[in-house]
């Protein structure tokens, strides 16, 4: 490949974990796409998304004949769209802004058209080989001496019911207790806004399902979402951690959400639970949803505390404490949870 060419495409968020410099050739003939391939696409005609994230958190401007490099991947995103890897390099969609490429099937009534792209061709090394995430994703975790970390699952009802905010309020408020407190998202689309606000809100060590091998993580199955979990959970073990946030995406009745969450392995890895809810009568249904599991949840916060009048119907229903993003971020708060549920963060 010619380097100067390279060197003006657009990569996504999708494609960090790829050695740039091992881009080869760009392959179309007889080339059908999977989950995760790495794809060289113009951008034809500009929708709902108008820029794409950068490797590097960059929110770059897109225009009419760009060349981007995306991830194929499966979307669904309840609040945007649902998109599958198509069949083979037709014209299909740019379905997230962290860079992936999918033929969008519905969307959100709130949204654009997605913006279209023509694939090229798919990326492949000097061995000939095709290039996907899978083949740069974190090895196994290597082993932890001293005690395990507290581990603490952030899930909520639904896309946008708080749970990034919840995850980092409460990386906040652990961390400003003297805690080394690392994060992951575990699930959904490629994106690094999460990641960034955990990092931003103090976690030492952030990884997401992007560094576990998947771009998204729609329609995998649940053996691939339980190895993503322990990756991701054992890596940031291993660096350290004496508590570990994470979050998993969409809500309890998505597919993949309610697979991992209602797994034994999932309740064996998790100590305990903070619920996010847009609203009262979701918070008292999710709450009873995950004890069924056999999940320890510790409280219930997400976007239903900024309703003083959502709140109190909460706090009538449940007999758990409710607390706001602020709360969670003061380390008597966030500590108080803990210590209810996990043995190893006892003072």
């Amino acid at each position: 490949m010619d380097v100067a060419l390279i060197d003006r495409w657009k990569f996504a968020y999708t494609t960090r974990r790829v050695d740039h410099r091992a881009i080869a050739a760009v392959v179309a003939e007889h080339q059908v796409p999977e989950a995760g391939d790495l794809v060289l696409a113009e951008v034809l005609e500009l929708g709902q998304h108008r820029r794409i994230e950068l490797v590097d958190g960059r929110r770059a401007a897109l225009f009419p004949g760009d060349r981007i490099v995306l991830c194929y991947g499966n979307r669904y995103a309840p609040d945007q769209f649902e998109g599958h890897v198509p069949a083979s390099l037709e014209p299909c969609d740019l379905a997230a802004a962290g860079g992936v490429a999918a033929r969008v099937e519905m969307q959100h009534a709130d949204m654009q058209q997605a913006t279209r792209i023509a694939p090229i061709g798919l990326l492949h090394d000097a061995a000939g080989r095709r290039m996907n995430v899978a083949h740069y994703a974190l090895g196994p975790a290597p082993h932890r001496t001293g005690p395990a970390p507290a581990i603490i699952a952030v899930v909520g009802t639904s896309m946008n019911a708080g749970k990034t905010t919840t995850a980092a309020s409460l990386v906040r408020g652990l961390r400003a207790a003297g805690r080394r407190v690392a994060a992951a998202k575990v699930t959904g689309t490629g994106a690094g806004g999460d990641s960034w606000l955990m990092k931003d809100a103090g976690a030492e060590l952030v990884y997401d399902f992007t560094d576990a091998g998947a771009a998204t993580t729609s329609l995998l199955s649940l053996p691939q979402l339980v190895k993503i979990v322990e990756t991701l959970v054992g890596h940031l073990a291993a660096a350290g951690a004496d508590a570990v946030v994470f979050e998993v995406a969409d809500g309890l009745l998505q597919r993949e959400t309610a697979a991992l969450v209602g797994s034994p392995e999932f309740a064996a890895t998790v100590d305990t639970v903070v619920f996010a809810a847009g609203e009262a009568m979701g918070a008292a249904a999710g709450v009873r949803w995950l004890r069924e599991q056999g999940l320890s949840v510790a409280a219930v916060s997400g976007a239903l505390t900024g309703s003083p009048l959502a709140t109190r119907e909460a706090a009538e229903a449940l007999d758990l404490p409710i607390r706001t993003p602020e709360e969670l971020a003061q380390p008597d708060t966030a500590m108080e949870l803990v210590r209810a549920n996990v043995i190893s963060l006892a003072a």
